[in-house]
């Protein structure tokens, strides 16, 4: 179910319909953290597709902490050198120096 909301939610982001794509993030992340953990990695995949979203409405003051939750459990769990985790860093690295 996460992932299908997950996967609705980025067509409706791809056509600039956020108020639609952001609950159906909020939820797909709610239901799989209550399914694997709050630190399983999938759950940085999620923390990194609501980020996205929060950043193309301009809500940086939320992004901050979800790059941050996504880049510790990627770094825990895939490590340090592993590219996803490199592209949150990067992705986090970047909203700091727009901030």
């Amino acid at each position: 179910m996460a992932q299908s909301l997950n996967n609705l939610a980025v067509v409706l982001e791809d056509k600039g319909d956020y108020a639609e794509a952001e609950p159906l993030l909020r939820r797909a992340l709610a239901i799989a953290e209550k399914a694997l953990g709050p630190d399983h990695r999938h759950i940085a995949t999620a923390l990194n597709n609501l980020a996205r979203l929060l950043r193309a409405k301009g809500d940086y003051a939320s992004v901050e902490p979800l790059l941050r939750r996504a880049l510790k459990i990627n770094e825990k769990a895939l490590g340090p050198d592993d590219p996803e985790t490199k592209r949150t860093r990067a992705n986090l690295d970047s909203l700091l120096k727009r901030q």
